[in-house]
């Protein structure tokens, strides 16, 4: 944590223009919620800044492109217009319009799927020669058929937005489709992390608990780091006891 923002060696209404005046020279802009943090709590504002350099600057496992295509998809899926950098740097990273067109293209795809969700989840037995999941993932193909989007970009915001709106039949479907491709598992988690910061930690949550039961069900074969994960125990929200215990007097 900076000096400025432990609000040490100077009064507060102090630090607060310097920390929102670095932020401002560092990044270009100041939201809101940057001053909100710096006048009551700094040491929230420095963890938030740098868990934003980790989930949208720093270089992890996808190239730049990569990530900011998920980016734009996941924006576009959660109605988040003011994520306007994003792309700024989708076009400083070499994404033209012809891409943001198949991006667009994939991601109104996947976020048309809770339709076919309904299908698989209620009227199944309905229409038994209609494979659901087959369609979800010949759609995302055939609008893709063109080439326009590299196909491991194209599944990895297509898991975006679906874990980012919550649809996790289509989360499922495209986890164990991905692994038959050989998709690199950390590129998948990469892109699910994203979502964290414009739909928050719980959806996240959902998605890593899809991705954990498709491990355990033998149907895929991880690498050994997300083997040990499936293998660890006790993985789940606390156990509370069936009576509650009785209050203190």
């Amino acid at each position: 944590m900076s000096k400025i923002e432990a609000g040490t060696g100077m009064n507060e209404p102090q630090r607060v223009r310097e920390t929102l005046a670095a932020l401002r020279d560092e990044r270009g802009y100041v939201l809101p919620h940057h001053g909100l943090m710096a006048a009551a709590l700094p040491e929230l504002h420095a963890a938030y800044r740098a868990t934003y350099r980790v989930l949208t600057l720093d270089e992890q496992h996808l190239s730049p492109l990569q990530r900011e295509c998920v980016w734009l998809a996941i924006l576009v899926a959660c109605d988040e217009a003011v994520g306007t950098h994003h792309v700024a740097q989708f076009y400083r990273h070499g994404g033209d319009d012809r891409l943001a067109g198949a991006v667009f293209r994939q991601t109104s795809w996947a976020m048309g799927a809770d339709a076919l969700g309904f299908l698989a989840k209620s009227w199944a037995s309905q229409f038994p020669g209609f494979d659901a999941a087959r369609s979800l993932l010949d759609g995302a193909a055939a609008l893709n058929a063109s080439g326009d989007l590299p196909d491991a970009t194209a599944r990895l915001l297509r898991l975006a937005v679906h874990a980012a709106r919550g649809n996790l039949w289509a989360l499922g479907v495209e986890l164990e489709d991905a692994y038959g491709t050989g998709l690199d598992e950390r590129w998948m988690a990469e892109a699910l992390s994203l979502i964290i910061w414009p739909r928050g930690v719980n959806p996240f949550v959902r998605a890593a608990d899809v991705w954990l039961a498709l491990l355990r069900s033998g149907r895929v074969r991880p690498t050994p780091p997300f083997a040990a994960w499936a293998e660890a125990a006790g993985q789940g929200p606390l156990a509370l006891p069936e009576t509650p215990p009785a209050p203190e007097r």
